[in-house]
C-alpha cells in the first residue's frame, strides 16, 4: 500500500548547521525536532531526503538516547553529537521500517539524521565538529 501524504511542510523549525570534516565543511539544512510529538514524529513517511538535508534531534540533558526507523521509509545515517558539538559515533545505513533500537551508546545532546551514505559521503567520522548554536562553545 502507498505511503501516507509527507507531513506539511513548515511543521518543524528550519535551521542550518555545519559540519566540519577532513573533506571540508559541509553545510547542511536542517528541520529541528525539539519537542516530543516532533521527535516521535521525526523523518516517518519521507520518502527522499538529499544529502544536504537532514533532521536534527535536539535533547535538553545530555544522556543515552535510543531511536528507531518505525514509519521510516529510507536509510538514514544517524549521527550522536555530544553536547560540545564533537560527533559520538555514528550508525550508518539504518534498516527502513525496523523497530530496533539504535543506541548512542554514551552521553549525547543530540541526533542528526542524514540520507543513508550520507556521511560517508561527506567524510563525517567520529570525534569531527558539528556546528550549530545548539552546542555550547568551549570557554577560550
Amino acid at each position: 500500500e502507498p505511503p501516507p501524504s509527507e507531513p506539511a511542510a513548515g511543521q518543524f523549525k528550519r535551521d542550518t548547521l555545519e559540519l566540519v570534516t577532513a573533506t571540508g565543511t559541509h553545510r547542511i539544512d536542517i528541520e529541528v525536532a525539539a519537542t516530543i510529538a516532533e521527535q516521535a514524529q521525526g523523518l516517518m513517511y519521507r520518502t527522499s531526503l538529499p544529502d544536504t538535508q537532514g533532521m536534527l534531534f535536539l535533547h535538553k540533558t545530555p544522556g543515552e538516547v535510543r531511536m528507531w526507523m518505525r514509519n521510516t521509509y529510507i536509510p538514514l545515517d544517524m549521527v550522536f553529537i555530544r553536547a560540545d558539538g564533537t560527533v559520538h559515533r555514528i550508525t550508518a545505513m539504518t534498516e527502513p521500517l525496523s523497530d530496533a533500537v539504535v543506541p548512542s551508546n554514551g552521553a549525547v545532546a543530540a541526533v542528526l539524521e542524514l540520507n543513508g551514505g550520507a556521511a560517508d559521503r561527506l567524510g563525517l567520522k567520529a570525534g569531527d565538529k558539528v556546528r550549530h548554536a545548539y552546542f555550547k562553545r568551549p570557554k577560550p
